[in-house]
Formats: structure tokens, C-alpha cells, sequence
């Protein structure tokens, strides 16, 4: 095609310093978009990591409507690597891949947050992932990969646990009634016997329910991990999930998936293994959007990617997240 191989002679001929422009990542031949719609009209299409409106660069920088009577266009395409499976080391490493306590199998690396009082930058994930099920000692080693996908403490430490929030099993056994409420159930008892009642008070312990599965640990450098989530970017804010709302999350396993927020405010009986299970109230209950290996991920809206929960249990027809908020309030941390 006559059209196709003039625009072929304009890169060969511009090509180089097309490409030396800044933000600029590649060109090819295509059909040019406007407003969103492809038209009928081929173009030197140039690649830039990110669009910016002219105002925004040097003069050097731009990108001319046209070179040699060759229509150009832009189209973003972001940063192009080297393809990586989730479950190899990356460095740095990003949300969405492998990571895991020493001592477990393997979870996902949410997302970079910060500390509210430090400032400090801080990976957020979940205490089953990053706190071994509440089995862990602060500093212990968190490795990316984790243990499953051949992570070692003397290769693949890449953070320490600084934090997390215990997980209240319902398995275990419930402490023991205080003394004051043992002493005020025998005064009641014994007064009941005297007119002849036969109830009697019994001094009992509420389980308590959990909202939070979540734990940070601080990177052992600031370069071996990066502020992007696998497929999704960065997420510098937060929102409350709404009904319906399209959300997605970027995991160890299953990548990218998206879904829909079916339930709010969900009370969810969860099973952690070795006989353990633990309820969690008010929760968000999504379509299936993960399988094992998912648990620490960031749940995001589609929308503006603002943070919505963090990603922590499922089956194979829904997946549970603890909302961001309360997240945020019992870790004492933000974004940025």
C-alpha cells in the first residue's frame, strides 16, 4: 500500500529522534483516533509512557501534527517492560506479585503506604500473609517470592514484619471470666437461691469478631519496591465501597480480574486451616475475583483506581475484603 510504506520512509527517516523525545517509548503504523474513535486515515502513531497536554513540554519535546505531509498521533501505553510471571523475584517489586512470611506458603504484595506518624513507607498485606496467622515475631523476614515460589531469607528477604493485626480465632480458648463478674454472679446466684428462683447467672465471654486481616512490613531498602500495582498503576487515594460498584484487584494467581460489589456490611465465618476459623463482621463481599495465593491484594474501583479494601478470603463463587478504612484505622496508616 502506497500510504502505508510513505509513512514507513518517515520513520526510517525521523525515527531516531522521534524516539529521542521525551516520554516517548516507541512509534508504529496505525489509524489515527479522534475524540476517542478510530478514523479511516493512517498515521505515524508515536507511543509516550503518559499523556501530557503541550503546555506541559519543552518545545523540543512535542510531537508535530504532521511530518512530511504524514499525519501523526499519540496514544499512551505506559511503561513497557520485560514480561515477568507474578511469581518470579521482581526488584523492584510491585503490587500484585508474590510475597509470603518466611515460614508460610505464598500471598500477594498489596500495595506501598505510609506510616501516619513517621511518614515511613511501609508494604501493606495480609496478617495470614506477611504474620503467619498471628505465629510471627516482629522483624521477622517477609520474602517476594514467597516460600512457594522458591523465596529464601538469605536471597529473597526484601522487608520485616513491623506490625499487624491479631486475628481473633474462634477456635481458641477464651480467656478467663474476670473476678468481678465471677464475684457479681455469685452474689446474684446467691440471693436467687434465697427466694427460691432457679436461674441462675453465668459469668460468660463474647467472642470477638474481627474486622481487619492485615499487616505492614518495612522495606529493607527503598529501591527493591515500587508505588505501581501490576496492571492497575498507582492508587494515591481511598473511597467507600457502594453496591454495584465495578471494582478490581491485581494478584499473585490470577492476575487482573475485575468484579462487582454484591453486599456491604457482610458478617462472614472464615476458615484459616489447622481447625482454625474466625468471623469477621462488616465486610465487603464481591463477585469471585481470586483463588488462592490472592489474599493480599488491593480491591480498587474502577473508577479513578481509589483504594476500596484489601482482598483476604473468598470461595469459589465470592470474594471477601476488609473495607480500606478500617484498614487505615487499625494499622495507622495512608496513602500518598
Amino acid at each position: 500500500m502506497a500510504e502505508m510504506e510513505e509513512i514507513r520512509k518517515v520513520k526510517d527517516k525521523h525515527g531516531a529522534k522521534i524516539m529521542a523525545k521525551k516520554n516517548v517509548v516507541g512509534m508504529g503504523i496505525g489509524y489515527k483516533e479522534t475524540k476517542g474513535a478510530k478514523t479511516d486515515h493512517m498515521a505515524l502513531v508515536v507511543m509516550v509512557r503518559r499523556k501530557v497536554s503541550v503546555e506541559q513540554l519543552r518545545e523540543r519535546d512535542v510531537i508535530p501534527a504532521e511530518i512530511e505531509g504524514v499525519i501523526t498521533d499519540v496514544i499512551e501505553v505506559g511503561e513497557i517492560v520485560a514480561l515477568q510471571e507474578r511469581t518470579d523475584r521482581w526488584r523492584p517489586a510491585p503490587g500484585g506479585v508474590s510475597i509470603g512470611h518466611y515460614k508460610i506458603t505464598a500471598g500477594t504484595l498489596g500495595v506501598l503506604v505510609r506510616d501516619v506518624e513517621t511518614d515511613e513507607i511501609l508494604i501493606l498485606s495480609n496478617n495470614h500473609v506477611m504474620a503467619n496467622s498471628n505465629d510471627a515475631t516482629l522483624g521477622d523476614s517477609i520474602l517476594q517470592p514467597g516460600p512457594y515460589d522458591g523465596g529464601t531469607e538469605v536471597e529473597d528477604t526484601i522487608a520485616n514484619l513491623v506490625r499487624f493485626v491479631p486475628i481473633q480465632f474462634e477456635s481458641e480458648p477464651p480467656p478467663s471470666p474476670c473476678s468481678v463478674s465471677k464475684a457479681a454472679a455469685g452474689i446474684t446466684n446467691f440471693f436467687a437461691r434465697l427466694v427460691g428462683s432457679k436461674h441462675r447467672l453465668l459469668p460468660v465471654v463474647i467472642q470477638q469478631a474481627n474486622q481487619v486481616d492485615g499487616a505492614l512490613a518495612k522495606p529493607t531498602s527503598p529501591d527493591v519496591v515500587s508505588n505501581e500495582i501490576l496492571e492497575i498503576g498507582s492508587v494515591m487515594e481511598d473511597t467507600e465501597a457502594e453496591l454495584g460498584m465495578e471494582v478490581k484487584k491485581s494478584g499473585r494467581t490470577t492476575g487482573l480480574t475485575t468484579g462487582t460489589v454484591e453486599l456491604l456490611d457482610a458478617s462472614v465465618q472464615v476458615e484459616y486451616g489447622a481447625g482454625k476459623t474466625a468471623l469477621f463482621t462488616n465486610q465487603i463481599l464481591t463477585t469471585n475475583m481470586s483463588k488462592g495465593g490472592d489474599s493480599g491484594s488491593l480491591l480498587v474501583a474502577e473508577e479513578r483506581n481509589k483504594a476500596v479494601g484489601l482482598l483476604f478470603a473468598g470461595s469459589d463463587q465470592v470474594t471477601i475484603h476488609n473495607p480500606i478504612g478500617f484498614v487505615k484505622d487499625a494499622l495507622k496508616i495512608h496513602f500518598s
